[in-house]
């Protein structure tokens, strides 16, 4: 590059005035390049400044939070079903204690005389099983089978659940004092599981009315909700056995109630 020429008159280059102007161009390209050059600067110093970035910042934090919260309203399958009875007031159980609770004796009597039939045919049964299967190989295989449908029919995840119920049930029956003979004798009889069958006898539900659709009377839900059954079974209580100590003392005596 060659070296800036000096003036005579060792002013600088251009003379004393600093360098000289160039020759003006009248050209419509001359005028067009220096708008567009100004017009990318311009744009690009928006996009560099710290406003910019902030609002593009707030921007992406904000779809994130948006596929948050729609993801919200998009069914899980893998999400167990909320229990029929969920967040029961004590008010709701008051109303159904009340729509059980007149049971009378003759009712209760006929369940109880079809309990008690179950129960003596299901131990004959047993009995002859385990007879046979003393000899019989496959007796023995039915025995086993028979005893762990038994056993899976009372196994439960939600059944501290159901014992909660049962025990604010009880309480307002009037029955605390008897609330460890209701919980010792409802674990006997279907492990406080409300969807509990004797495959037996059909049986039915935490109390194990006889038949099963008796429970409706209690209510429409009685197949699911440990409520309806746990107010269904205390108004037998009350009607054959007057509380749920009863209904325990007669259970020791007899392996049903």
């Amino acid at each position: 590059m060659p070296e800036p020429r000096e003036s005579s008159d060792g002013h600088g280059p251009g003379g004393p005035y600093g360098p000289e102007p160039p020759e003006p161009d009248d050209s419509p390209a001359a005028y067009e390049e220096p708008k567009a050059r100004g017009g990318g600067r311009r744009v690009r110093r928006v996009l560099t400044s710290n406003v910019t970035i902030t609002i593009a910042a707030i921007g992406v934090v904000g779809g994130a939070l948006t596929v948050v919260d729609l993801g919200s309203f998009v069914d899980d399958a893998s999400k167990p079903p909320k229990a029929a009875s969920a967040g029961l007031s004590t008010n709701d159980m008051l109303a159904k204690l009340t729509s059980a609770s007149d049971m009378d004796k003759v009712a209760a009597d006929a369940v109880a005389v079809a309990k008690e039939r179950a129960y003596k045919e299901h131990q004959r049964e047993l009995k002859r099983l385990k007879e046979k299967a003393k000899r019989d190989a496959a007796a023995r295989a039915k025995l086993k089978a028979q005893q762990e449908r038994e056993r899976l029919a009372k196994s439960n995840p939600s059944a501290g659940q159901n014992k909660a119920y049962g025990k604010k049930m009880n309480e307002l029956k009037g029955w605390g004092r008897c609330w460890p003979s209701l919980l010792t004798l409802w674990n006997h009889e279907s492990g406080w599981n409300e969807r509990a069958e004797n495959p037996s006898s059909g049986a039915y539900g935490i109390p194990q009315a006889l038949p099963g659709s008796k429970l409706a009377s209690s209510g429409p839900d009685w197949r699911t909700s440990s409520p309806t059954q746990i107010a269904w079974g205390l108004g037998y209580i009350k009607a054959r056995y007057k509380d749920p100590c009863g209904a325990w003392s007669w259970w020791q005596a007899h392996n049903w109630y």
